[in-house]
């Protein structure tokens, strides 16, 4: 990659994604309580988003007579609550990062092969949690002495996609960012960006945007930004502040990876792009995650989704458990090979000082 000197930043080919404006936002009386909960509700009422405030503190009401019905009640509202106490005992999340931690539960966008579908309990509502200040000072007691910590705040959610409503990403580095031998990941499939480059970081913070093959991010990813606009994203992110950029320390995350009768010329055509975002030295890194699905998330989704084209066929899979004795269904060790082969070759071809951190 050759440097460039003063470059503008370039704009996506297609116009930045719109925001997620959910139908209703319910609240609940413990989250009016918190400074930060009301902070959410005045986003909300500013938006002119219609703000229902809940005399208990239990979401009810979005169950419909199927789960079809379920899920679009459940996507089209934000309910904002207070994480329980048991959301303070962090647990480990290897490879990701050492402690996981959680500023919303659910998400807004529509992918065909989410993670979180059967990963949590009820309706896929997203919730945001309203006492934001407990749960970032709770963070150093899991501080470790002898080396850098890192925390991950997308597991469960898609932060950037709420940001908007919420204002907890931001806060959240801002935080970071005056820790010591602390660092934050998070990763979106979102694009609206602007208002996280002016913080002051410090180093702390890793950005990191999911991308996919153009086919699986149009017919897969509903309601995310496109993968031109998330390159647009991670080229803001990564510009030094200089010139006009958030100067962090970035990551991509292909995910998930799918062997498509067509897949080398479109993950190639994928790589291409990212070498022209980011065409300019940077501190960049990897993390290649293929597709893989349990019996309890694949019978969800297509209920969710029953026009999916994820393939969820099992006689194409090998099976797999978990320390558990859960079980998931993965790519065959043959298709596995291939697609690592592929990936690990052009990416040290096309940016060799950027590491694979893992590949799952």
């Amino acid at each position: 990659m050759e440097a460039v000197q003063d470059k503008v930043i370039t704009k996506p080919k297609q116009p930045i994604s719109k925001l997620w404006m959910p139908k209703q936002v319910l609240i609940t009386p413990a989250a009016l309580e918190e400074p930060w909960g009301q902070q959410i509700y005045g986003r909300a009422k500013s938006l002119g988003l219609p703000v229902h405030e809940l005399k208990q503190n239990r979401i009810v009401g979005l169950r419909g007579e199927d789960e079809r019905e379920t899920y679009r009640k459940a996507k089209s509202t934000l309910a904002v609550v207070t994480a329980p106490p048991s959301a303070l005992k962090l647990q480990p999340i290897p490879p990701s990062a050492d402690w996981q931690f959680h500023l919303a539960e659910g998400c807004p966008a529509h992918c065909q092969y989410c993670y979180l579908a059967g990963s949590l309990q009820g309706p896929p509502v997203t919730r945001a949690f309203a006492n934001l200040p407990t749960i970032l000072h709770n963070l150093p007691n899991y501080k470790q002495e002898d080396k850098i910590t890192s925390f991950e705040a997308s597991c469960y959610t898609d932060p950037l996609g709420i940001e908007h409503l919420t204002g907890s990403l931001a806060e959240t580095i801002r935080f970071f960012g005056e820790q010591k031998g602390m660092h934050l990941r998070w990763v979106s499939k979102f694009d609206q960006v602007d208002g996280l480059l002016d913080i002051e970081h410090n180093g702390n913070t890793q950005p990191r945007i999911s991308i996919n093959a153009e086919f699986i991010a149009r017919r897969m990813e509903a309601g995310t930004a496109s993968i031109e606009a998330r390159l647009a994203a991670i080229r803001k992110l990564a510009l030094p502040k200089v010139q006009g950029g958030g100067g962090y320390k970035v990551g991509l995350v292909i995910a998930p990876i799918m062997p498509l009768p067509d897949w080398e010329e479109q993950y190639t055509d994928l790589l291409d792009k990212l070498e022209q975002a980011l065409d300019f030295p940077c501190e960049v890194t990897f993390e290649l995650i293929s597709h893989r699905f349990t019996p309890g998330s694949k019978s969800l989704l297509q209920e969710w989704y029953p026009n999916t084209q994820v393939d969820f066929d099992e006689s194409n899979r090998s099976m797999k458990f978990n320390k558990f004795g859960g079980k998931k269904y993965v790519y065959p060790a043959v298709t596995m090979h291939m697609l690592r082969s592929f990936f690990e070759s052009e990416l040290k071809r096309r940016f060799p000082e950027a590491p694979i951190l893992y590949w799952t």
